[in-house]
């Protein structure tokens, strides 16, 4: 057990204590109320009457007393650990009802407690990320429904040229192209969420060979040649001959759509740097580009589902592809992070060795 878990177990059972110690209180003032209250029956003259002397009526006055006076203090006492009881109630009341901007904090002394310190820094950060999860999931809807409505009414405006005729052949084959184009985009988009829902119910990670990750590298630049060369982008390369295990199909994924990424953000005649470094421990593979830099307060942002940093949409992208590289990237137990400023952008993947 961690020194931290024995810390958070001793405060739980001083917690305990604490209030162990408010019933024993409660006990003992009772016994004491009742005993003070006996003796002045049996030693102060209050009457002479032989029934309130006997033993009978001791016990069943002591009986009665210990019930009255008991339910009263535990009445009075009990509002104190059931404030904070209450208090996390009606948070957890106002969060079901959709209010995820609440806040609980207890009053003293139990707010000076580390349990219940614990217990409210808990709720907040829970409904801290649920807030979160709820701005991501409107986020999503409107992205998801942005991406898919521009292609839908490209087609449809364009095909609606095509059926009023009186178009030259040059024209009818550009209008022709627009939809290709468009259609094959739904087409894209519809396969990234498949993929990516497919990655998200992934809970095990099967299927692992051993296989060289320089070569599948060199392969996923092969198979983006097209747009490489559009822009006529130089690779450098610096990645050696490296055996690693793990899912090939999964981490093909990975090199293809950080790949396009950097091209896609490469200026004209740039260049993409691709690096594979191995220590003891880890293999680090780094993909650097250079031209349109991401916004520092956009870097957290940038794997979510259907997140562009160019919320204009004016660049090709759906969203999707650094989404699947980070659930793929965290089921082989990995890490990638991002660095980008002075138009140079690079993304770094972390794999673990075993």
């Amino acid at each position: 057990m961690s020194s931290q878990n024995k810390k958070e177990k001793k405060h739980r059972i001083a917690l305990t204590l604490m209030f162990s110690v408010a019933v024993f209180v409660i006990l003992v003032i009772t016994a004491i109320i009742v005993g003070v209250s006996v003796y002045l029956i049996i030693h102060i003259d209050i009457t002479n009457s032989i029934f309130l002397k006997s033993s009978n009526f001791i016990i069943l006055f002591m009986a009665f007393s210990s019930v009255i006076i008991g339910t009263a203090l535990t009445t009075a006492v009990i509002n104190i650990p059931l404030v904070p009881v209450n208090t996390l109630i009606n948070g957890m009341n106002r969060l079901a009802s959709g209010d995820y901007k609440v806040k609980i904090q207890f009053k003293k002394p139990l707010s000076i407690h580390p349990t219940m310190v614990e217990l409210s820094d808990s709720f907040n950060i829970m409904a801290a990320e649920l807030d979160s999860t709820e701005v991501l999931r409107s986020d999503f809807v409107n992205n998801f429904s942005h991406e898919f409505k521009t292609p839908i009414v490209s087609i449809a405006g364009f095909a609606k040229l095509l059926k009023k005729g009186n178009l030259t052949e040059k024209q009818q084959k550009e209008y022709l192209d627009i939809i290709e184009k468009e259609s094959l985009r739904l087409s894209e988009i519809a396969t990234n969420v498949l993929e990516m829902t497919r990655v998200e119910n992934q809970k095990i990670l099967t299927d692992l060979t051993y296989f060289n990750l320089s070569e599948q590298i060199r392969t996923s630049i092969l198979l983006l040649e097209n747009k490489w060369e559009k822009k006529n982008i130089n690779f450098k390369l610096d990645i050696g001959e490296y055996i690693i295990e793990a899912n090939e199909e999964l981490l093909k994924q990975v090199w293809i759509n950080l790949i396009d990424n950097a091209i896609k953000f490469t200026d004209e005649d740039g260049d993409v740097e691709i690096n594979i470094r191995e220590s003891e421990k880890i293999i680090d593979v780094s993909i650097v580009n250079y031209g349109v830099e991401i916004p520092s307060e956009k870097i957290d942002k940038i794997f979510r589902k259907f997140y562009q940093a160019d919320e204009s949409h004016s660049t090709q992208g759906n969203g999707i592809g650094l989404a699947v590289v980070k659930r793929v990237v965290e089921l082989h137990n990995g890490n990638i992070t991002v660095e980008s400023s002075d138009r140079r952008t690079c993304f770094k993947v972390s794999f673990y060795k075993s």
